[in-house]
C-alpha cells in the first residue's frame, strides 16, 4: 500500500516538474525555441539510428529520383523539424491564447473560408505534417462549432495526459477515441459535427485497402471516403506548414465530386492530394513513422533491418 502511494505521489512529481519546465519554455522568444528544437532535432539524428533508417527508407522510396545527399540532406532537416513541433508544443498549449494566435496564420481562398463555416457536417482532411497538433488548434479557435477529433492513447501516461489536456486547451474540442468505434462518429457527423481527420498512417491490414502513395503501394486507411459518404459530409484539406513565424494553416475548398461509390478511387484521390502537398514541403511530414510497414501478400517488409516498430 506504501509503495502504491509512493508511486503515486512520484507519478504527481513528475507531472507536475513536466508541466513546469513546459510553461517555462512557453516564455521563451520563438527564435530561441527554434534554435533548441534544431539542436534537439541534430541530436535525434546523431543518436535514433533505427528511426533515421525508417526516414530514410521512406524517402528513398517515395523520391526515387533525388541523390543520396539529397535524401540525407531532406532526413536531417525532418529531424530538426520534428523535434521543433515538439518543442513548439511548449507555447501551443501553455503561452496565452493571444500569443499563440499571433503565430498561427491563415491561408486560404474565400470560398474555402465560406464553406468552413457553412452549415452542415464537414470532414477537415488534415495529414500528418509536422504542423498537425498547431493547426487542429487553429482550426479550434476559428471554426465557428466545436471540433471533433479522434484521440489516440500515447504509449507514456504522462504524454498521454499532457497531449489530451493540450489538444483540448480551447474547450471548443469533442473528443472521441479510436477504440470506441465510428458509431458516434457517425451520429456527430449527421448532426452537422465538423470533424479533423487525419486518416493518412499504416494502422495494418485489418483497416486498410492498398492503393498508389507517392508510387509506391501502401495500406491506406479508407475512412475519408466512407466517412463523408456516411455522414453526407463535405471535405476539405488542411495542410499546417511551419513558418520562422509560426505556422501557416493552408486551407483548401471543398472537394468536387466527393465522396464517390468508389471506395479505391477515393482514397487514392486523397494520396494523390497529400502528395502534391508533400512535395511542396517534404521535409515536413511525418517520415518517422512506418508509413509502408503492412506490404501486400508475399512481399518482403521495405524495413527489414530496422528493429524498431511504429
Amino acid at each position: 500500500m506504501r509503495a502504491t502511494s509512493n508511486l503515486d505521489r512520484m507519478n504527481t512529481e513528475m507531472r507536475w516538474l513536466f508541466y513546469g519546465v513546459m510553461r517555462f519554455l512557453a516564455m521563451w522568444p520563438l527564435r530561441a525555441l527554434r534554435m533548441l528544437g534544431q539542436a534537439l532535432g541534430l541530436l535525434l539524428w546523431a543518436l535514433a539510428r533505427s528511426r533515421r533508417r525508417i526516414v530514410r527508407t521512406n524517402l528513398q522510396l517515395c523520391f526515387p529520383d533525388k541523390s543520396a545527399s539529397d535524401i540525407a540532406q531532406l532526413a536531417r532537416d525532418h529531424f530538426v523539424n520534428f523535434a521543433q513541433s515538439l518543442i513548439d508544443r511548449a507555447w501551443l498549449w501553455h503561452a496565452p491564447l493571444s500569443t499563440v494566435q499571433s503565430r498561427l496564420h491563415w491561408v486560404g481562398s474565400s470560398e474555402a473560408f465560406a464553406q468552413l463555416d457553412a452549415e452542415g457536417p464537414r470532414i477537415v482532411f488534415a495529414p500528418h505534417f509536422v504542423g498537425l497538433d498547431a493547426g487542429g488548434l487553429a482550426l479550434t479557435l476559428r471554426a465557428a462549432k466545436p471540433v471533433a477529433f479522434i484521440f489516440v492513447p500515447q504509449h507514456n501516461p504522462l504524454m498521454d495526459a499532457w497531449v489530451n489536456r493540450g489538444r483540448q486547451r480551447t474547450g471548443r474540442v469533442k473528443p472521441y477515441f479510436r477504440h470506441e468505434g465510428v458509431k458516434q462518429i457517425m451520429t456527430g457527423l449527421r448532426h452537422g459535427e465538423m470533424l479533423h481527420l487525419s486518416p493518412d498512417m499504416d494502422f495494418g491490414p485489418e483497416e486498410s485497402i492498398f492503393v498508389p502513395f507517392m508510387g509506391v503501394t501502401a495500406a491506406t486507411v479508407p475512412s475519408l471516403s466512407r466517412f463523408a459518404r456516411l455522414g453526407r459530409a463535405q471535405v476539405l484539406m488542411l495542410v499546417t506548414r511551419m513558418t520562422p513565424q509560426g505556422y501557416e494553416m493552408h486551407l483548401q475548398a471543398a472537394w468536387d465530386h466527393f465522396p464517390t461509390e468508389n471506395v479505391e478511387a477515393d482514397t487514392a484521390r486523397m494520396n494523390d492530394a497529400l502528395a502534391m502537398a508533400i512535395v511542396q514541403s517534404p521535409a515536413q511530414y511525418y517520415w518517422v513513422h512506418k508509413r509502408f510497414k503492412t506490404r501486400p501478400e508475399g512481399q518482403a517488409s521495405v524495413y527489414k533491418n530496422v528493429a524498431i516498430s511504429r
